[in-house]
């Protein structure tokens, strides 16, 4: 009668419903969507013949699973800066939701069985892209986060690496067009990431976190590169054009394009940092058009 009380007591259900919510929130489900969008993008674009929804399925997963093993792990080795900034302090392992072996096991667990599924259920090739995105993450861009700007360089290669996983998991390799979607994601990072950077610029000082240069304290010299990479951006969205899109492809990339580049104009041209987020806010609406786009008019 008492194992049975306990099991209806309220107090247990809140603190099991807790643990999952700190659980879910170490995966970082507001980025997983976009691995996901990313992968899906390339699973479909770098297939051929009808759609094999199973396999892409399996590839999502996948695919998920190694992305949360990455954000848990990567919030295990930054948990004592973590809880040093405002915008971070509320996670679990900064507020004690959650024990460091707790996210360990976690995040060994998914990333184990996402690179698993992937190997057994797709192909070895996506398997090890994720992998290598996994290592790329934690060893090359988590530490260099405190050491150099260079740091989103760097980082925005394995950023990108879900779109080649998803054309790998559709087509056994990675071909020509599947360097122009990675290409794509690779250089959405820059904008996306330093506008954030702007935004939060003080928390991450206050951290330890380079990522932005010493010398450019007025920001002017990061309000450049996010123009310059948008721009850059959205020439390489208009490559596909060749030959094989049409006038309503081009002026729906020629729009969303457009619609960036103001965005980005508007802070380069303005004294306050703020408007780093509208930046933020229209990289995450562009960046959906583009994917969706490609896949509609996919040759």
């Amino acid at each position: 009668m008492a194992s049975t009380h306990a099991i209806a007591d309220p107090n247990v259900s809140r603190t099991v419903t807790s643990k999952l919510r700190a659980y879910y929130a170490l995966t970082k489900p507001e980025v997983n969507l976009l691995i996901l969008m990313a992968t899906s993008a390339g699973y479909y674009l770098g297939s051929q013949g009808p759609l094999r929804a199973g396999r892409l399925f399996i590839t999502l997963v996948g695919t998920l699973l190694v992305a949360s093993g990455t954000a848990t792990l990567n919030q295990l080795m930054e948990r004592l800066y973590d809880a040093q900034m405002r915008r971070t302090a509320n996670r679990p392992l900064v507020s004690g939701r959650l024990s460091p072996r707790e996210a360990r096991w976690f995040g060994v667990s998914l990333s184990v069985a996402g690179g698993v599924s992937l190997a057994a259920s797709v192909n070895a090739v996506s398997a090890l892209l994720a992998i290598g995105t996994l290592l790329g993450y934690l060893l090359v861009y988590t530490p260099l986060k405190r050491k150099t700007p260079l740091c989103t360089l760097l980082g925005a290669v394995p950023g990108a690496m879900p779109t080649l996983i998803g054309w790998a998991a559709a087509s056994g390799g990675i071909g020509r067009n599947a360097w122009l979607l990675f290409a794509v994601l690779f250089l959405w990072q820059f904008p996306h990431f330093l506008a954030i950077a702007l935004l939060y610029r003080e928390d991450y000082a206050g951290a330890g976190f380079r990522m932005l240069p010493r010398f450019d304290a007025d920001g002017h010299f990061t309000k450049a590169e996010i123009v310059v990479f948008t721009v850059v951006l959205v020439i390489v969205t208009m490559l596909p054009l060749a030959g094989r899109s049409g006038a309503i492809y081009s002026l729906i990339m020629f729009t969303a394009g457009a619609f960036f580049v103001y965005h980005t104009a508007k802070l380069a041209r303005s004294g306050s940092r703020m408007l780093a987020s509208r930046v933020v806010h229209a990289s995450v609406i562009y960046l959906p058009v583009v994917l969706g786009t490609m896949m509609a008019w996919k040759a």
